[in-house]
């Protein structure tokens, strides 16, 4: 595998798209169930397959990752050649920055002596999405980038 397998809750999740998937390898419901019960080996190989083509496509449209603690945030902004990091730290009890109101709070007041915030920048690997699947492996979160947005607003 390149990245690693669904967890029950995401192929649950994705259900329908999975059906799809078997469906093109001319999988039916009934054939699936029997690959299952005589062929673990064979079913496992397909859920890998999926997994990957599921992780490929993520990370493919992937353009934002965060990973953030109460106190520390880091956000990922994917552009073509370059991943930007912006790195927030609050002091401890300041503000919770995995919720909506420490995020609301941290966006009034980045200049507070209690935030403190770096930046930077890293070259695009060559397998952009190893790269990125790195970050997610680390904690972080595919995510729409409506934050790191308004965050580089106020910032820049």
């Amino acid at each position: 595998m390149k990245y690693t397998r669904l967890t029950k809750e995401q192929f649950e999740a994705l259900q329908e798209e999975f059906t799809r998937f078997l469906a093109t390898q001319s999988i039916t419901a009934d054939e699936w169930q029997e690959i299952k019960r005589n062929k673990p080996e064979v079913a496992e190989a397909e859920l890998d397959v999926f997994s990957d083509l599921v992780w490929e496509g993520a990370l493919s449209a992937a353009k934002y990752l965060e990973n953030a603690s109460p106190d520390q945030l880091f956000c990922f902004a994917v552009q073509t050649e370059l991943i930007e990091l912006i790195h927030v730290k609050v002091s401890p009890n300041t503000a919770d920055l995995t919720t909506a109101a420490g995020r609301e709070w941290l966006l009034k007041n980045l200049k507070d002596e209690r935030v403190v915030i770096q930046r930077g920048s890293k070259a695009v690997s060559e397998d952009r999405n190893q790269q990125l699947f790195g970050l997610v492996r680390q904690g972080a979160h595919i995510v729409d980038g409506s934050f790191i947005d308004a965050l580089l607003k106020v910032i820049n």
